[in-house]
């Protein structure tokens, strides 16, 4: 399962009024995403990334049991959307369901709506089902990212390496940001991200990272923070020359990843004369795909 993206810019409006849970988008409003659609390419390339993805777990089921396993996307603001998947697959007579939502952390305002949709869904077919709701500690997905820090780095060249000699190099690991109310009773989102933190950091060898909460949706009530922006702007009187942000909580390209860090958070950072590197995203890395059938073989064993 995935977040979902408009397929072209025609759709950007029906999409955004989905995602805001069927109130249409102020005039204001729709000019601005289609603003930070078009700075991306017009279109985001979630949809192929997913895709790709899924087809990479595909195989590497089919190495592990050929024949067993049967693949396919269900979105949760586009199409095909979660319950028309299942449909699709209780059509082709399968026996047993395994979700599996494409992003390690868990709260009960984002996998936790993904996984109720998926299990009703199967209930009213009499589907047996079992989901995999997270893995933010998965040994892959650290190993991953750290290489990828680590690369990122390499591209800061010099400025890099004298901000690590003299401590004032920063990593700075990020997910799309939440309202408060969603995590103030004990969601396990914000401690997830943070033992993703705690884990890369010490896998890449360093020692000084934080938090970052990035892609708030614009609404009046309070949103997890510090806002990644905001941290940009702060990282001059934190002593920080430059900064690696590695946005944990997303696997693909997509608009928060390609405009909200690689437009945005760039230009702020150099507006602070800030040395910035962005992680490169996970997409269809074959690793993860492996590591992430992996999970699947797991999750159906215990149906």
């Amino acid at each position: 399962m995935a977040y979902g993206t408009p397929s072209s810019p025609q759709d950007v409006e029906a999409f955004y009024t989905d995602v805001r849970r069927g109130r249409p988008p102020s005039a204001e409003q729709l000019a601005d995403i289609v603003r930070r659609y078009d700075a991306i390419g017009g279109v985001s390339p979630l949809a192929r990334r997913t895709a790709e993805q899924l087809a990479g777990i595909q195989e590497h089921l089919e190495r592990r049991s050929p024949g067993r396993f049967l693949c396919t996307i269900g979105n949760k603001h586009s199409e095909p959307r979660i319950e028309q998947a299942i449909e699709a697959l209780g059509a082709k007579d399968v026996s047993q369901l395994v979700g599996l939502v494409l992003a390690p952390h868990y709260s009960r305002g984002s996998v936790g709506e993904y996984v109720a949709r998926a299990r009703d869904k199967a209930a009213d077919l009499d589907l047996p089902s079992a989901f995999i709701e997270h893995w933010h500690d998965n040994p892959v997905l650290i190993e991953l990212l750290a290489e990828r820090v680590v690369r990122a780095l390499a591209f800061l060249g010099p400025l890099g390496e004298r901000a690590r000699a003299e401590g004032e190099l920063l990593l700075l690991v990020t997910a799309h940001s939440l309202p408060v109310r969603v995590v103030a009773d004990g969601d396990p989102y914000p401690d997830q991200l943070r033992r993703t933190g705690e884990l890369v950091a010490a896998a890449a060898g360093l020692e000084r990272w934080e938090i970052g909460w990035q892609s708030a949706g614009r609404t009046p009530e309070p949103w997890l923070g510090p806002d990644i922006l905001e941290k940009m702007r702060a990282l001059p009187d934190e002593d920080v020359r430059a900064v690696v942000v590695c946005p944990a909580g997303f696997t693909s390209d997509h608009l928060e990843v390609l405009y909200d860090l690689d437009v945005d958070a760039r230009r702020v950072a150099a507006e602070m004369g800030v040395g910035f590197a962005r992680t490169a995203s996970l997409n269809a890395e074959p690793k993860m795909c492996a590591a992430l059938a992996d999970l699947v073989v797991s999750c159906a064993e215990g149906i």
